[in-house]
């Protein structure tokens, strides 16, 4: 955990001096220094302290790099394709469980030859076209605006059923990080 450089990153760039930080805390520049160079670790009141003095949450300067805030630009997305039918897929964003994709399907292609079943749950949200949606024994056709969820573990498969590309909106969420790519 590196809360001293955290807390320094947002020091600068609020534009507050560490004596300023010490007047309002009460800690001395010395421990303030030690603190922003990972010297000495805090206890929890003193940087419930420092984060007041920043004016930030507490829990912002306990977060690991990875679980801040992760910015994808449209043009930085990473594309693949994905089955027998080359889907395109564009990863938006993700976290540790959870991933968003916008996946395209030409007309009559699917997302795989036969249903497919993998770990975790699913949200779609249909932003163009025509689709056939099929779980189990459950199935049903949605249009440009709709949306529907799953398990993922069931069997299931999507099938754009339109004469126009459909585009869909994925977010999967499973309990397990790093899980191959998987519609």
């Amino acid at each position: 955990m590196n809360i001293g450089a955290t807390i320094r990153a947002i020091r600068k760039r609020k534009n507050i001096t560490i004596a300023q930080i010490c007047e309002e805390t009460g800690l001395s520049q010395g421990f303030m220094s030690q603190v922003e160079t990972n010297k000495t670790s805090p206890s929890i009141a003193t940087l419930e302290s420092i984060a007041k003095a920043l004016k930030v949450p507490l829990a912002y300067l306990l977060l690991q790099q990875e679980e801040r805030m992760n910015i994808v630009r449209a043009n930085e997305r990473r594309i693949t394709k994905s089955g027998l039918a080359h889907l395109k897929v564009e990863h938006l964003s993700s976290t540790k469980n959870v991933r968003m994709m916008i996946v395209e399907l030409p007309p009559g292609t699917a997302t795989g030859d036969a249903p497919h079943a993998h770990e975790g749950e699913e949200v779609h949200f249909v932003m163009k076209g025509t689709i056939f949606a099929e779980q189990g024994e459950d199935h049903a056709e949605f249009k440009e605006g709709d949306s529907f969820s799953w398990n993922a573990c069931t069997p299931h498969l999507v099938r754009n059923i339109g004469e126009e590309p459909a585009i869909i909106l994925i977010s999967i969420y499973t309990e397990t990080d790093h899980v191959p790519d998987f519609l």
